[in-house]
């Protein structure tokens, strides 16, 4: 009985485990808003409002703390985009949350 008790324990897990990773991924979903959130600053920075961005890198960044039984935050999507326009070039880093919250940026000269 015990032995049966362990493995519906050990299933059930496994299925929250796995429903928890399911869903779309977060870097496609905020792509758009992230390049948004990079060209304003750029745009801005750059004086160049025909700057175009590339997305250079992205990834999935887990939250900060992380145990068994809890977890601290959302996860955040993280995008290097390369921004070009009027002869210059610059690369921003943009985080955002898949809370919803928005995205923040941040020069990466």
């Amino acid at each position: 009985m015990l032995n049966n008790l362990k493995k519906a324990l050990s299933g059930g897990l496994a299925a929250v485990a796995i429903a928890g990773c399911a869903g779309p991924d977060l870097t496609v979903s905020m792509e758009p808003q992230a390049m948004q959130t990079a060209l304003t600053r750029a745009r801005f920075e750059m004086n160049c409002p025909a700057a175009t961005g590339t997305v250079l890198q992205k990834q999935v960044m887990q939250p900060l703390i992380q145990g068994p039984y809890m977890r601290g935050g959302p996860e955040r999507a993280q995008f290097t985009i390369g921004i070009e326009g009027c002869g210059q070039r610059s690369t921003v880093v943009v985080v955002c949350s898949e809370d919803n919250t928005g995205c923040f940026s941040s020069a990466n000269r």
